[in-house]
């Protein structure tokens, strides 16, 4: 659910979520509300849940809590580790597993046993990391803005998923596991809800981009997730994160238009890792082609990626699309990619991403300063 720029490592005690890398930050210091915000927010839906099977999970959170009064970003993480340690304590024993022992293969192609047993045993542990995450709602949303270029107003964000862990893995790192064991849409519609309940506090100008694979978007759950949520349809961008084989783009297409008639949009990569072909993003007819940072990177000192980078303007313009430059770091590549008649853009020049609703509400106040100098009544779009 992230690209190169929106991959990063786990929130972990004592790190920063903003930006590209961690920053040591005391555990006393309260300048980062939005991590304590998501905690209790966190540890309120867990207590909530009445169902019997968190019984164990809402007792363990309120010692926790009771051990570190004040302090919940602590309380969660170190619920987090003792729930991890019982699980993979579990997944050594004897008993019921929580998915079906793969079948042993046939004579004819004998595996070796230690393999064997390794990937049961990696199978197992994977399958209760996920759903330990799953069930303690372990998830915080960060949002990345997205810029008119001219006018530098935040029209969009983009939705990355953080996960509350002790082992520092990547966001990419937990949604490749949950697909390996068959648990990748449970995982994404998680990160999904996360980021619609935090995107309420979000200006209302501006949309919200929520990367979803083409799993996901078949999922006929989808469609409750979005219709319940209290972000206006017409304010979500589904941005698809991989590729779709040949036999894909109709389901795909048929599964969102319900929801694209009602105003949501499509966002793909038009060029780089994710959609490389342009057949492929004019079958999906997308509201936005985004150019990922493989194609950003050193553009203003590349006459090839200049040229590319203006045919895909041509093209956007003609089959109606919004174009955003993501990746942008430099000064000149901004320079370049707005000489080339980009309007909308992304990267860590323009904004990184953050959990803190205090820099949420500055783009309000800078979309609300720039209506106000030009006597518009809204954000340039």
């Amino acid at each position: 659910m992230s690209m190169d720029e929106t991959s990063f490592p786990a929130l972990t005690d004592g790190e920063s979520t903003a930006g590209r890398g961690p920053r040591s930050i005391p555990p006393s210091d309260v300048s980062v509300p939005t991590i304590r915000g998501q905690a209790r927010d966190i540890i309120e839906s867990v207590l909530d849940d009445a169902t019997p099977q968190s019984e164990w999970a809402r007792e363990q959170l309120r010692s926790r809590m009771e051990s570190h009064p004040g302090n919940p970003e602590r309380a969660l993480l170190e619920h987090l580790i003792a729930t991890r340690t019982i699980t993979d304590e579990q997944t050594d024993e004897p008993g019921p597993h929580l998915v079906p022992e793969p079948t042993l293969p046939s004579p004819d192609l004998p595996l070796p046993d230690e393999d064997f047993g390794a990937t049961v045993l990696f199978t197992r542990r994977s399958r209760r990391r996920i759903e330990s995450i799953l069930g303690d709602r372990m998830l915080l949303t960060a949002f990345q803005p997205i810029h008119e270029l001219s006018s530098r107003n935040v029209i969009g964000v983009e939705a990355l998923t953080r996960f509350v862990s002790d082992d520092g893995a990547s966001a990419d790192h937990w949604f490749n596991e949950a697909a390996a064991v068959g648990l990748g849409p449970d995982l994404e519609f998680a990160a999904l809800q996360a980021a619609l309940i935090a995107a309420e506090q979000l200006p209302e100008h501006v949309y919200v981009a929520l990367n979803l694979s083409p799993a996901t978007c078949l999922d006929p759950r989808l469609r409750a997730f979005v219709e319940r949520s209290q972000l206006p349809v017409d304010r979500i961008v589904i941005e698809l994160t991989e590729r779709l084989a040949e036999d894909e783009y109709e389901p795909v297409v048929a599964a969102l238009a319900p929801l694209r008639q009602r105003g949501l949009r499509i966002a793909v990569d038009g060029a780089g890792a994710g959609f490389g072909s342009m057949s492929q993003v004019t079958l999906l007819s997308p509201d936005i082609i985004k150019l990922d940072r493989n194609m950003i990177a050193g553009i203003d000192r590349a006459a090839g990626q200049k040229t590319l980078g203006a045919a895909m303007v041509a093209f956007a313009r003609q089959v109606g699309a919004q174009l955003v430059a993501e990746g942008i770091e430099t000064q000149e590549e901004l320079d370049a990619v707005m000489e080339l008649g980009m309007t909308s853009g992304q990267g860590y020049l323009l904004g990184r991403p953050s959990v803190q609703p205090l820099e949420w509400a500055a783009w309000q106040t800078s979309a609300e300063h720039e209506a106000s100098v030009t006597g518009s009544s809204g954000p340039a779009t």
